[in-house]
């Protein structure tokens, strides 16, 4: 809480004398100075007009003074002087004829009436008395007492005018501070002032010449009273937080609850003694009752469809459950996404580094190392995007009984001899639109997990089968359209999951497991797999007797995919001639030298050209492996198809460090056509190799696509606000033999649009100012031959990509950029 301004201290202990009248002239406030000057105490004059404390005859002309002067005041006729009045008073037992200067300031309400008058009195009789000895004393000696007398009737004139522009000040500090104020005086705890906020917290209520038990009855039981005694007594202060106090407001009188934030301090008077209290705080009921609101709306939704049947009861928890998951879920996909920028900054460089190091053996060693640990990283982010919902997924129609069944073997082996294994699927079972990877990922993770609940003896069972649900089971589940489904039932013989525990599984970094046994992300990643692939996650349990968890996939009417199984067989060579065309003398060499040691017959040539001479030579070759981008004006597409032409039969392995349009056409590569991606390993070139060995019977057309004809290299605008990733992505791109503009903003990126012929765009998509997004659509408005390529660690909704465009996933690689950009360029 901000520290207070004490205006009552400023009030008390000024030297100047001062009292404070209501608008029916009772005093409701005197400082020390003015009880000194008066000789009065406070408690004798305090609620009493001023003509009851200090009586006077109503007819003489000082009494008429002093009356119009406050009713001016009162009427709105600002600031009131009376320079000199004659007023006896009692003091000491005796009446005294005293001479006063009265300075009278109003203090204004917020309507701009007059809500009090603040008097500054000034005792003047001894400036009377010299003025008099002046009068009777004529001469020099008279002249220099009238002086005396003028100067220091203008250094009290000064004196009230400071003294009226401090009490304007202090109105003004007093009736606009932020937040309600009071000042309290004696052991009643009488109100001598209160500004208009407190008056709002109250109600409206006078309060001001009352104690607070008379304004404020209800509050007496409330404790407050015995707070403010407790302040009184002690002189400490008190600080409240968010204290709840009834009041009663309003026509109808009925209790209403404000949460104050407020502090109680200690008037102290120039004996030590405590004077009064200050009050200053700030009304929280809005706030207070807005945060109860909240969190009544997500621990329940009972409170607002109390009159609900007992299903809307169960909606109104799954909703609950639901928007809980979600915003983990956007808080860990943000997470991902801070961590795939990252990967992508660490992985960029590595990658750039391998050409760098040559046959530094010790140095690969390092890379690959630390490569193994960007791997491990994107892993935990991949797990982290599939919770959130925003891992990229490649779907096909797959029939999933087939791809469990063909799992138990697998299965069998991960989970231990101890743990029986049953798969089983029902006939006529429905095809689903799944990620074939994702979808064994899940179950593989649901196997783990059973298996641990069943402490590694048990039977873990896979049931597939068809199933429809009805509208009301969606009601009851969020997220949950009715239809039919593919459903895969996942059941252990395990411990069983406490109901307590139950609607926390799915929570990341959640987990039961003790240690370093778990992670809490194996069950969050199948969450966030299903919910992504447009389908409902289901799980039941019984403290000892297990869990079933259901996955439950909509069905689709397409015919299956076909997916192509991956050759994981021994590594094996051949005595086949081949053909190598590599222009980068290290990459010859070393791929060669591969070959060589697989037991292959090997061919090199350093260009197309000289690889045709090799081929129309005659001699007998059996595959051609090529690099995609050639030097010279044979392209390496020609070269295959001149080649296929010589012999038919032929076997072409391209391989790149990215993909262009000369073997890629909408999106895809050419059917037949095959590519290894740089870098590959010493096993992926054997198994590739001898795939396409055995396929070379089946003869593909190649197309190639034109080359830039102006010969100048084509340019690509990079636009991204992470400086590291900008670095490592324009080196990437620059390896592609691309020119490259760079820059951080969206704004920057279209004046040099203006200025300049630009061939591809690569924005990120989160910008600071105009984003990623809005710049792509722009450029795809006002510039249509500029390809477009948004980069992000989310997953991007069709309607964000521009027609033509393409999204690259962070984070990416050489191969990733060369491919994304290959695909657009027009042959570049």
């Amino acid at each position: 809480m901000t520290p207070p301004i004490d205006f009552s201290a400023l009030f008390e202990k000024s030297p100047n004398p001062y009292v404070l009248l209501d608008r029916d002239l009772r005093i409701v406030a005197a400082n020390a100075a003015y009880l000194d000057v008066t000789e009065r105490r406070l408690d004798a004059i305090l609620g009493k007009t001023m003509f009851d404390a200090f009586p006077s005859d109503p007819e003489t002309a000082s009494h008429q003074q002093l009356l119009s002067s406050l009713e001016r005041v009162i009427a709105g006729g600002g600031i009131d002087h009376l320079p000199l009045i004659q007023y006896d008073i009692e003091r000491g037992g005796l009446v005294e004829h005293l001479y006063w200067s009265a300075t009278h300031v109003p203090l204004l309400d917020d309507a701009g009436q007059t809500a009090y008058v603040l008097q500054h009195t000034t005792d003047v009789t001894e400036l009377q008395r010299l003025r008099s000895m002046a009068h009777a004393e004529p001469g020099r000696e008279g002249e220099a007492v009238e002086a005396t007398v003028f100067r220091r009737a203008r250094e009290v004139q000064a004196l009230n005018d400071q003294l009226g522009a401090e009490a304007r000040r202090l109105n003004l500090l007093f009736e606009q501070a932020p937040g309600f104020m009071a000042v309290l005086w004696g052991p009643n705890h009488v109100f001598t002032m209160a500004n208009a906020a407190y008056e709002q917290v109250v109600g409206g209520r006078d309060v001001v010449g009352k104690t607070v038990a008379e304004v404020l009855p209800e509050v007496v039981s409330q404790g407050f009273v015995a707070l403010l005694d407790q302040v009184y007594e002690s002189g400490e202060v008190y600080l409240g937080r968010q204290m709840r106090m009834k009041l009663t407001t309003g026509r109808s009188g009925a209790p209403v609850d404000r949460y104050l934030d407020f502090i109680y301090q200690p008037i102290v008077a120039d004996d030590g003694s405590t004077a009064g209290i200050f009050v200053q705080g700030h009304d929280v009921t809005d706030e207070i009752v807005a945060s109860e609101k909240l969190k009544e709306l997500n621990e329940s939704l009972e409170a607002r469809v109390a009159d609900a049947i007992a299903e809307r009861r169960q909606v109104e928890l799954a909703l609950q459950q639901s928007q809980k998951m979600e915003s983990l879920g956007k808080l860990t996909g943000g997470v991902a996404h801070d961590f795939n920028n990252l990967l992508q900054v660490i992985s960029g460089n590595i990658q750039l580094l391998y050409g760098d190091v040559g046959d530094n053996a010790r140095a690969r060693q390092r890379l690959e190392n630390a490569m193994a640990g960007v791997e491990r990283g994107a892993k935990l982010a991949e797990q982290l995007l599939a919770f959130g919902r925003r891992q990229p997924l490649e779907p096909k129609a797959l029939n999933v009984g087939r791809l469990v069944n063909g799992m138990g073997d697998m299965l069998r082996r991960v989970l231990g001899e101890e743990v029986e294994v049953e798969t089983m699927a029902s006939g006529g079972l429905w095809n689903t639109m799944v990620d074939p990877n994702q979808i064994e990922n899940a179950l593989l993770n649901l196997a783990i997990n059973g298996r641990d609940a069943m402490d590694g003896v048990g039977k873990l069972t896979i049931e597939v089968g068809n199933a429809f649900l009805d509208n009301a089971y969606a009601l009851q589940h969020e997220e949950v359209a009715p239809g039919q489904y593919v459903v895969i039932a996942v059941t252990d013989t395990g411990t069983g999951i406490a109901p307590d525990v139950l609607d926390k599984v799915f929570e990341p970094f959640f987990t039961t497991k003790s240690g370093a046994n778990g992670s809490g992300l194996g069950l969050s990643m199948v969450y966030g797999f299903i919910k992504q692939s447009g389908g409902h996650i289901k799980i039941y349990s019984e403290l000892g007797e297990g869990t079933t968890v259901k996955l439950y996939l909509p069905r689709i009417n397409a015919q299956e995919d076909v997916v192509r199984a991956v050759d994981m067989g021994p590594i094996t060579g051949g005595s086949e001639t081949i053909l190598v065309v590599e222009d980068d003398e290290a990459v010859r060499a070393t791929v060669v030298e591969m070959l060589t040691d697989l037991g292959y017959k090997v061919l090199k040539a350093n260009d197309a050209q000289s690889a045709l001479a090799i081929v129309e030579s005659g001699v007998a070759i059996d595959m051609l492996f090529t690099d995609v981008v050639m030097p010279g004006s044979l392209k390496s597409p020609e070269l295959a198809r001149k080649a296929r032409s010589s012999i038919p039969d032929l076997g072409v392995l391209f391989t790149s460090g990215y993909t262009e349009n000369a073997i890629v056409h909408g999106g895809r590569l050419d059917a037949g056509v095959e590519l290894l991606s740089k870098p590959y390993t010493r096993n992926a070139l054997a198994r590739r190799v001898r795939q396409v060995l055995a396929d070379r019977t089946g003869v593909t057309s190649i197309t190639e696509a034109a080359p830039k004809t102006d010969g100048a290299l084509e340019k690509v605008l990079l636009v991204e606000d992470d400086p590291l990733i900008r670095m490592s992505t324009a080196d990437m791109i620059r390896e592609l033999n691309l020119s490259v503009l760079e820059c951080s903003s969206a704004e920057t990126a279209l004046e040099l649009l203006a200025g300049e012929k630009i061939d591809f765009l690569v924005t990120d998509i989160g910008l600071a100012g105009m984003s990623g997004t809005e710049l792509a659509w722009s450029v795809h408005r006002d510039y249509p031959d500029i390809q477009i390529v948004l980069a992000t660690g989310h997953s991007v909704s069709a309607d964000d990509v521009v027609p033509g465009g393409k999204v690259l996933s962070k984070p990416f690689d050489e191969r990733r950029v060369a491919e994304v950009l290959g695909k657009l360029s027009a042959g570049g």
